[in-house]
């Protein structure tokens, strides 16, 4: 028994934990920045009798849920503006490489905040920055106002041309400038490049020697299309994951942004040397790449590889609502092999949780409720009529119904950062002004400015 002050999350809990426990009528003990205690919610409450309650036997407690692959910057604030229509690769270097280039460094603080605030919204509590940050000081300040988890890193390629572009060396100091910056407990500096064919063999090996030298991670983006494997082929006679395998750069550091189009050899390299993968479901569909003709990433989870789940740009996936797509992902790995006992709601969340933490390095930390862990906690009301009556299976129904509109309250580090469906520390009404200005202005800078259409 103990008289620390605490709070005391009650509801049916989903521990996500090794054994895969789901209490009903359960309680969850915060104590500080971590978990002192979860069981019944009858017998936590005696030995925390003076622990503040949050919540009922009706609601959902989940660990935070873990984005493995968001750009917080460029399409935040023109988001779902880019066509859905375009010729493979226009929506990247015709449209989202100029909004990043004239974004502002006030433009990358507030687009981080919105695209945050709605992260936390949806119980996404540590997001994974995919390497397209100009301003990397503002985005961590984003991350501090609203209190999320993320790890940051800012735009790294050798190519010609293009915004931020640079030799190799000047890419890596930009890089070991951000990972040698303090930015708090909660913003974790990473190494991050821009990836596809746009790093020289020595940026590669640079920035994976860099984030080894540093203990932290290295992102990059790789084929989520055909292409990457076309440019590596002509460029070195070999297939882009056993490339990089060669040189070195693969290993239990990397997190690969994509992997959809790789072949035998490459899922080979990419199990052998502990990598893992991000899979962002959405944006695949949503650009026409083809997933559902080489869905790999069934066959890395079944092979036991590291896996998370994204949500990637807002103007490819566009909603950063990470059980909408754990649940694509769900159904993809069900009707691609036309199996439907391959892969479950259960694992979804698995991927969402614990398996998405050990993908990015962090599983000791975060993704599953266990005592000790940081209390990144997502207390989900079930009043609705949506969830009436409540499933037998939560599990079931958190994934394939969703969460919209549902999360009630989010915790990270012990700290509530969402207390009734609204941020604690952003007033969404006053930036919302403040976006709209800002979208006007980057779409005039930029020149992206789609006419209204109607095909």
């Amino acid at each position: 028994m103990t008289s620390k002050p605490a709070t005391l999350l009650r509801g049916t809990v989903i521990t996500v934990d090794p054994d895969r426990r789901v209490i009903d009528d359960g309680g969850v003990v915060v104590t500080g920045e971590t978990i002192s205690a979860v069981g019944p919610f009858s017998a936590v409450r005696a030995d925390y009798p003076a622990a503040t309650t949050v919540g009922d036997s009706r609601d959902l407690v989940v660990p935070g849920f873990i984005n493995g692959h968001q750009h917080l910057t460029g399409d935040r604030l023109l988001q779902s503006t880019i066509p859905d229509d375009l010729e493979p690769g226009a929506a990247i270097f015709e449209w989202a490489v100029p909004l990043h280039a004239s974004h502002t460094p006030d433009d990358d603080e507030l687009s981080a905040t919105l695209a945050l605030v709605e992260s936390l919204g949806s119980g996404i509590t540590t997001t994974v920055e995919a390497g397209t940050v100009a301003h990397p000081d503002r985005v961590a300040a984003a991350a501090r106002r609203v209190g999320a988890r993320i790890t940051l890193g800012t735009w790294g390629w050798d190519v010609e041309e293009g915004p931020f572009a640079a030799p190799a060396d000047e890419v890596l100091d930009r890089q070991r400038m951000v990972i040698e910056r303090d930015e708090g407990p909660l913003v974790t500096p990473w190494v991050t490049l821009v990836g596809h064919d746009l790093m020289s063999d020595a940026l590669a090996t640079g920035a994976s020697a860099l984030a080894r030298e540093h203990n932290t991670g290295l992102t990059f983006h790789l084929s989520p299309s055909v292409s990457d494997g076309e440019q590596y082929l002509a460029r070195t006679g070999l297939r882009p994951a056993v490339h990089l395998r060669q040189l070195g750069v693969l290993g239990p550091h990397v997190l690969i942004g994509h992997g959809v189009h790789i072949d035998d050899d490459e899922l080979e390299a990419i199990l052998e040397t502990d990598t893992a993968v991000a899979a962002c479901p959405w944006a695949y569909l949503r650009l026409g790449q083809g997933t559902t003709r080489a869905f790999r990433h069934l066959d890395l989870w079944l092979g036991g590889g590291r896996l998370a789940i994204g949500c990637d740009t807002e103007n490819a996936g566009d909603a950063i609502d990470a059980v909408r797509a754990a649940a694509l992902f769900a159904g993809l790995a069900k009707d691609v092999p036309m199996d439907p006992t391959v892969f479950t709601a259960h694992h979804a969340l698995e991927l969402l949780t614990r398996r998405g933490a050990e993908a990015i390095g962090m599983g000791e930390q975060i993704g599953s409720i266990e005592v000790g862990k940081q209390a990144d906690l997502v207390m989900i009301d079930r009043r609705g009529p949506a969830w009436v009556p409540v499933s037998s299976d939560p599990v079931l129904q958190l994934v394939w119904k969703g969460v919209a509109g549902s999360v009630r309250d989010v915790w990270i580090a012990g700290s509530r950062v969402v207390t009734d469906g609204s941020s604690t520390r952003v007033d969404i009404e006053t930036i919302t002004v403040e976006a709209h200005r800002a979208a006007v202005s980057l779409a005039e800078r930029s020149g992206v400015r789609p006419a209204p259409r109607w095909d």
